[in-house]
């Protein structure tokens, strides 16, 4: 291990919430994980007709759905995985950016939802910052 590797583990560690906020990010991420799982994913997934009626308004037919569904899944599981979670957070994040201009714009629909998600996801994407760079830190030393 060099010198540089070692420095940047002392800084990541730096980083990491204290046990309190740990905690309270993991109960945010479960409840967050099952949101997107059971209620945004899945009727997205099963091509419910409420879900479907939206996304007919957009007029990218239910592929559009369904790959929506699919990612509000990837990320609702990815919010779970240690390792996965600051991205998953990040990625559900831009995700409810979409949701948001498109409820205001085509759908017609309130935008406080989205946007209420995507606060909730900037707040574990910022206290999961460090092991979203160690995620990437890691991927780039093994492609090296």
């Amino acid at each position: 291990m060099s010198t540089n590797d070692i420095t940047t583990e002392k800084t990541v560690d730096a980083e990491r919430p204290g046990r309190g906020p740990h905690v309270a990010l993991w109960v945010l991420q479960a409840l967050l994980a099952a949101f997107m799982i059971i209620a945004s994913a899945a009727p997205k997934l099963v091509g419910h007709e409420s879900a479907a009626a939206g996304f007919d308004l957009i007029g990218w037919g239910d592929w559009f759905m369904y790959f929506i569904g699919a990612c509000e899944l990837a990320g609702g599981v990815g919010l779970l995985i240690p390792r996965l979670s600051g991205l998953a957070a990040t990625c559900l994040g831009l995700l409810m950016i979409g949701a948001a201009i498109f409820n205001a714009t085509i759908l017609d629909f309130p935008v406080y939802t989205p946007l209420i998600l995507l606060v909730l996801f900037a707040v574990i994407a910022w206290g999961r910052r460090y092991e979203t760079r160690r995620l990437f830190s890691d991927g780039l030393k093994k492609t090296a």
